[in-house]
């Protein structure tokens, strides 16, 4: 059923008119001037072909056709307050969904979320692989982290400093480790080859090679003297939390991406 278009403004205008009988007290609630609520009230007749107020020596008065339709009208904002407080229920939830790449979640991100999840007992992840496209409204995500050069049509923030590292151990092999995306991959020469960067880190940690991988996914792991740096590759894209305007712009996002960018 097509729906009839509502003249909200005017039925606003109206409600606070009916409440206070006087286009100036109204004006004051709705801090606009009571010309302005003169015009909303003329224009609102003249879309409903009745007449909705009468001014007497009393003062003004609602007609019979104005009174009418007050209850309902109350109560039909009533309901829309309810909408709105549903509607912005997911923002006060302190649950997220965020999709990120394999590699990206097991290096960096889990062990921030957890570092998070102890500053408030209510806070609950679901964490999803990222795809090559991401649907923000089929997946229902919050967040979601891509490798790229920007955040395309989405909001968004750099992780850290866009850069990479060659790593490996010491005492471990020198052949090149690859993986698909790697800058210096060498698919004839690589003694190992795996899925994502975070494996060719951990293959660099047991000693198969050495391996061109992101410098923020290699950070933990050099600080924990598993790998180290052996050369510093070509600039590369850098890691992005994004996400479309409105779920940017809820609370507990920018909680999230604020600690999550806190010191990167």
């Amino acid at each position: 059923m097509k729906r009839t278009h509502l003249p909200l403004n005017g039925l606003r205008v109206l409600d606070a008119a009916a409440r206070h009988l006087s286009f100036t007290r109204a004006a004051d609630e709705l801090a606009v001037t009571p010309a302005a609520v003169g015009q909303q009230i003329r224009a609102l007749e003249d879309t409903l072909g009745v007449v909705l107020f009468r001014r007497t020596a009393k003062g003004l008065e609602l007609t019979p056709e104005g009174e009418a339709g007050l209850d309902a009208l109350r109560a039909g904002f009533l309901q829309f307050e309810e909408a709105v407080r549903a509607m912005q229920a997911g923002q006060t939830s302190k649950s997220l969904t965020i999709a990120a790449p394999r590699d990206f979640t097991a290096k960096w991100l889990a062990p921030r979320l957890a570092a998070y999840a102890q500053t408030d007992p209510e806070l609950r992840f679901i964490l999803l692989s990222a795809d090559e496209e991401l649907d923000f409204t089929q997946a229902n995500l919050d967040l979601a982290v891509r490798l790229g050069n920007g955040v395309g049509e989405h909001e968004g923030v750099c992780v850290g400093a866009p850069g990479y590292v060659v790593v490996g151990r010491a005492d471990g092999g020198e052949a090149p480790i690859g993986w698909p995306g790697c800058p210096r991959d060498e698919a004839s020469g690589s003694i190992l080859r795996v899925a994502d960067a975070g494996l060719a880190i951990d293959a660099a940690a047991s000693g198969f090679g050495r391996v061109c991988v992101p410098a923020l996914l290699a950070a933990g792991d050099i600080a924990d003297g598993r790998i180290q740096v052996i050369d510093v590759c070509e600039d590369g894209p850098g890691y992005w939390l994004i996400a479309p305007l409105p779920q940017w712009r809820q609370k507990k996002v920018r909680a999230l991406v604020a600690a999550l960018t806190a010191g990167a």
